[in-house]
């Protein structure tokens, strides 16, 4: 049996004495240390440590001093601590070697664990060593640095936020869809048949034209009779982000070729010369419904590659490197060359722009929709829907002030999920609370975005002279034109008229043909009047349509007779007294009766363009001018007006 290298050290004495206590429990912690670190791996760490000596010698404290520079590794420590017995520091060193033999016995046991994994999962491992022979032949290039980057990836996939509210607000169904029923009714016949027909979608922003496209496919796909199938795409791009790229190098809706020098193919197809077709959008959307947003934005000459794309139903690709004879090409490329790729699509494009902005040549092979200006009970009710989606309640008034600041869902829906945020911060307080959104979160709201009133210009009861409400349309939106004249008296025949000097000249015009009607309706007596014609806000007034109005502006000024302000003409004059037909007849009458007017007077030709269902206004066609006086001038200088 092996004995340990360091045994009991006798002290030389005269008489043999019997080792005490303390020395046979300094003499087993040295054998138990011997056995922890090994004899040879003791000794070491022993002349290291300087405590060879001290460990032969027959001081219990040297001893002592030499097994605490052991377990510690510290050659500096010189003594034992004064403030302790030998029998304290014998304990201290023996909870050392108790904890050193803990630490001992499970490195011992985790090692013997990890080896029976290793043998359990020894196949495992075999395949992952092929599996990394494979990459390592194949000449992967993933490293440590990819892999982080790739693990940056992973990480962001799970760390995004939520949905925004605006998203959540969008509609979700026809349903949902406030204020065009007309336009929903109309895009869903046309692509509910056997039939479909390329649309173009007309209107102003945030009145629901891209929602829906969306949702006209999902309708189209549950009909029996639809050419659409259950898997049909529904491709959607924003046209003010598609480019004509002259060298025909990109080009992401009609697809492009990739020429193995210049913007490089495959590898394996660039080593050998072979160009790559790469399909576009109209190719990703055959079967299904290719959705331009902003389509009129986008460049005429890419708009007419488009046309050509939609006639053939096929995308056709060229390249000068490609070579027919060439038989290391792949046969998918040379069907794509030589035959071209389906694309037999439906195209929906939305537009901002007037009908008259866009080319003719698309407009005559596409359907036309127009979606109409929303009302202020329509945008109110759009106010509710949101508030109820977000699970929040309104004050009564919110509506309203929403409504006098937007023209469009898309803004109310804005205002409103400012307002909820607001809302939201004044009750961080107490989160369980249910929300209410107060009319001063609104204005702050409103205050925040700097926000205009949308309608500038409201009616009321009452008659002022002088001051009479045109009818104006800028795109889609009409608007209120507030016209005012005053008229002093001049010296006699020498009379003059002053209008806006940034008005339109068409406008200019109107005055004009308004003072010749004054003076032939009451015998020349504007001439006596220095008169003044003021378009309130200043702006320009393109078109003929605001004559009825200014003549009446001042008729009611020179003759002082007070108009009232609940009543709006629009309609051009002629020099005869003629009341003309003018545009935009439809959203002049839906603006009036937004801002409160009570009576529109239209010309008598434009009878057909009156909105059907229209309600809480009354509508008068007229001839001449003079059919005006009744419903214009105040009830009781009618008579004197005639």
């Amino acid at each position: 049996m092996k004995q340990p290298m360091f045994k009991q050290f006798k002290r030389k004495r005269s008489q043999p004495e019997q080792p005490t206590a303390l020395e046979l429990k300094i003499a087993t912690l040295i054998s138990q240390a011997e056995k922890l670190y090994g004899s040879q791996e003791f000794i070491i760490r022993a002349s290291k440590l300087d405590a060879i000596e001290l460990l032969h010698s027959e001081r219990i404290e040297e001893q002592l001093l030499a097994l605490h520079r052991i377990l510690c590794e510290d050659p500096t420590i010189t003594g034992l601590p004064v403030d302790k017995t030998a029998e304290q520091t014998l304990q201290e060193l023996e909870e050392m070697i108790a904890e050193q033999y803990a630490r001992q016995l499970v490195a011992q046991q985790l090692e013997q664990r990890v080896q029976e994994l290793m043998e359990q999962n020894y196949s495992e491992y075999v395949q992952d060593i092929r599996k990394r022979v494979i990459k390592e032949t194949g000449k992967s290039c993933e490293n440590a640095r990819t892999l982080k980057k790739l693990g940056q990836l992973e990480i962001m996939e799970h760390n995004g936020l939520s949905c925004s509210a605006l998203n959540l607000l969008r509609p979700g169904s026809m349903d949902e869809l406030v204020g065009q029923e007309q336009a929903v009714k109309a895009l869903v016949s046309k692509l509910n048949s056997p039939w479909p027909q390329h649309i173009l979608l007309y209107g102003p922003p945030g009145v629901g034209k891209t929602s829906c496209a969306r949702l006209a496919l999902e309708m189209a796909k549950s009909s029996l009779q639809s050419v659409f199938k259950a898997n049909a795409p529904f491709i959607e791009v924003d046209g003010s982000t598609l480019r004509w790229d002259p060298r025909e190098s990109t080009n992401p809706l009609l697809g492009s070729v990739h020429d193995p020098i210049y913007q490089g193919a495959r590898r394996e197809l660039a080593e050998d010369g072979i160009p790559e077709p790469k399909l576009g959008l109209v190719s990703e959307a055959h079967g299904g419904i290719l959705f331009i947003d902003e389509i009129g934005e986008m460049d005429p000459y890419l708009q007419n590659k488009l046309l050509k794309v939609m006639e053939d139903k096929r995308v056709y690709f060229e390249s000068s490197y490609y070579d027919p004879q060439d038989e290391r090409i792949p046969q998918y490329i040379k069907k794509m060359f030589d035959e071209g790729v389906p694309a037999d699509f439906i195209l929906i494009g939305a537009t901002t722009r007037s009908r008259e902005e866009i080319i003719p040549a698309f407009r005559s092979r596409c359907m036309e929709i127009f979606f109409e200006p929303l009302s202020a009970g329509q945008i109110s009710q759009i106010v509710q829907n949101s508030a109820s989606k977000l699970g929040i309640s309104i004050e009564d008034e919110v509506s309203q002030i929403i409504c006098d600041y937007s023209n469009d869902g898309r803004t109310a829906n804005k205002i409103l999920v400012d307002a909820y945020a607001l809302a939201r911060h004044d009750n961080q307080n107490d989160p369980t609370e249910q929300i209410e959104i107060q009319s001063l979160h609104v204005y702050e709201a409103i205050q925040n975005s700097r926000l205009s009133p949308a309608i500038t210009s409201k009616a009321y009861s009452g008659a002022e002279t002088g001051k009479i409400f045109g009818l104006g349309i800028s795109g889609y939106r009409g608007s209120l034109i507030e016209l005012e004249a005053i008229a002093f008296p001049a010296e006699e025949g020498n009379g003059s008229i002053r209008f806006n000097d940034t008005a339109g000249s068409m406008t200019k015009d109107s005055v004009v043909n308004a003072a010749s009607v004054f003076r032939k309706i009451h015998h020349g007596q504007l001439k006596d009047y220095d008169v003044h014609i003021n378009v309130v806000g200043g702006g320009q007034v393109d078109g003929p349509s605001a004559g009825a109005a200014i003549y009446l502006a001042v008729s009611s000024a020179v003759l002082n007779r007070p108009v009232l302000q609940d009543v709006a003409i629009s309609g051009e004059i002629s020099i005869q007294g003629q009341v003309k037909p003018v545009g935009g007849i439809y959203q002049k009458i839906i603006s009036a009766r937004q801002a409160g007017i009570k009576k529109v007077l239209i010309p008598a030709e434009n009878i057909a363009d009156i909105p059907a269902g229209v309600k809480d206004i009354e509508i008068i066609p007229i001839c001449m001018i003079e059919e005006a006086y009744e419903h214009v001038f105040a009830a009781e200088l009618i008579a004197q007006t005639n």
